[in-house]
């Protein structure tokens, strides 16, 4: 079994262990769940999927942050 798998996160390599979540990876980032969408492989992902999207080998992952203000 390997070690990890890369993916490209925001257009950059990374490194996750096998079976990390999209839900670990927003974690990992030290980021608010409400405040993020995330796609998967071109493809956005609810909210309440991201605790079993499995985030596999050669996945790409663009995670956009809202930003407030006034």
């Amino acid at each position: 079994m390997k070690n990890e798998n890369k993916v490209t996160l925001n257009g950059e390599p990374k490194s996750f262990p096998p079976r990390t979540t999209l839900l670990d990876v927003v974690h990992s980032l030290n980021l608010e769940p409400d405040r993020v969408a995330i796609e998967l492989n071109r493809a956005i992902v609810k909210r309440d999927l991201w605790a079993g999207a499995v985030v596999s080998d050669g996945a790409e992952i663009e995670i956009v942050q809202f930003v407030g203000g006034g």
